[in-house]
């Protein structure tokens, strides 16, 4: 068992290029500590630099409190798990478990010993004697981990694990991994580009973005208190609502297009910093899921205000309805809106806050699913003001204090 420690780690390649830029970061004895973020943000170079399979630039990791840095792969006391499983393809699911204790010359009753009790906890019992051929995803995936299982080591790697699993597959995963890692009690770091994934088994997530270290914190922390825009468009799917507005001089309300919504007398009490940016221009966050249709006489309470919209598409989904609708507000978003699918390079040297135009002008709002929308028609809504996020339009800080 040990902490992992990492002191203004850099990794720049001969290109010039600075892959990971300063990280701080530190993993408790036992926590499960997730790296999120875009492709291209430095995640996986920062594991591969802890496992020992990149040369650190500068910066110090320390692992158990001893210094790694030129300390090679097989002595570091790690086990990495790979996105493409990397098992044995003519060796038995027992024997790819079991090969690194077959190197390391222990007895062979020893070694079928702990390779049972490894499949156990992994539920692949009855796979032993296969081979990976014959297995499923899942199954493959379950023979990685059971390979780093086996070699008790003092932490984990996993880079993106689950990336090759069907949808329905990597949620059952999640959970297996998360219960496996709970039980064995060793600290681990876990590489993926799903926010999802993120949120759902990390004790922490270190959000990062063009090698740096945007924020890292316990998940409901980072989606209530994202210290940025990029942290606040990453974290939550569908993607936070962004739009430009204007605070009024007397900061009771901001203006989104024509409308104007009144915010609730404790906004200004619990976001003191907005009185800087009275009168101002400021970038203001509406999630999808603080947003609800409104009823006849439901406006009611202090901290709710309506939203005159358009539906634009609706996407019933079961649980619940993605409601697509616009609004003559401007449209702005961080590049950890759209970044993948404009292609935009996050490792550019731009502002975490910088804004332009969105490349879809409809917003979401998510819905019950008993409710009856049409296309095209006009939409009420209710915004809990309380839950909105604001953020400088130069910067793109939160404003809080």
């Amino acid at each position: 068992m040990a902490t992992i420690t990492m002191e203004q780690l850099t990794k720049v390649y001969p290109n010039g290029f600075k892959a990971v830029d300063a990280l701080d970061l530190s993993i408790a004895d036992g926590e499960f500590m997730v790296l999120v973020g875009p492709s291209g943000c430095g995640k996986t170079t920062a594991l591969r630099m802890v496992a020992g399979l990149e040369d650190i630039t500068s910066g110090t990791l320390r692992v158990g409190g001893h210094v790694m840095n030129e300390v090679a792969p097989p002595d570091r006391d790690i086990a990495m798990v790979f996105q493409n499983y990397a098992l044995y393809p003519h060796m038995t699911v027992g024997q790819n478990i079991g090969f690194a204790l077959k190197l390391r010359k222990i007895p062979k009753p020893e070694i079928a010993k702990i390779v049972r009790d490894a499949a156990g906890v992994l539920g692949l019992t009855s796979q032993l004697n296969l081979r990976p051929a014959q297995l499923s995803g899942g199954q493959r995936q379950r023979v990685a981990m059971g390979r780093a299982i086996v070699r008790e080591p003092s932490a984990f790697l996993m880079d993106e694990p689950l990336s090759n699993l069907d949808a329905k597959l990597r949620v059952q995963m999640r959970a297996e991994v998360s219960r496996v890692q709970r039980r064995l009690g060793v600290a681990t770091i876990y590489v993926t580009h799903d926010q999802v994934e993120a949120m759902t088994m990390g004790d922490r997530v270190a959000v990062l973005r063009g090698g740096l270290l945007q924020q890292c914190d316990a998940p409901q922390q980072l989606y209530d208190h994202p210290v940025n825009m990029f942290v606040a468009a990453f974290i939550g799917s569908p993607a936070m609502n962004l739009y430009a507005g204007v605070l009024s001089e007397n900061r009771q309300a901001v203006r989104l297009g024509s409308q104007d919504l009144v915010l609730a007398s404790r906004v200004g009490m619990t976001r003191p910093g907005l009185e800087r940016y009275a009168g101002k221009e400021l970038v203001v966050g509406i999630r999808p899921e603080h947003i609800v249709e409104a009823t006849a006489g439901s406006l009611g309470t202090d901290d709710v205000t309506r939203l005159h919209a358009e539906v634009e598409l609706i996407e019933a989904l079961g649980s619940e309805l993605l409601v697509h609708f616009r609004i003559d507000a401007a449209r702005v978003h961080s590049d950890a809106t759209h970044e993948d699918e404009l292609g935009h390079d996050e490792s550019s040297p731009e502002s975490a806050g910088e804004l332009s135009r969105a490349a879809r002008a409809d917003s979401i709002a998510r819905l019950d699913p008993r409710i009856r929308l049409v296309v095209g028609a006009p939409i009420t809504f209710e915004v809990d003001t309380t839950r909105i996020h604001f953020f400088d339009r130069m910067t793109g800080a939160s404003i809080w204090q």
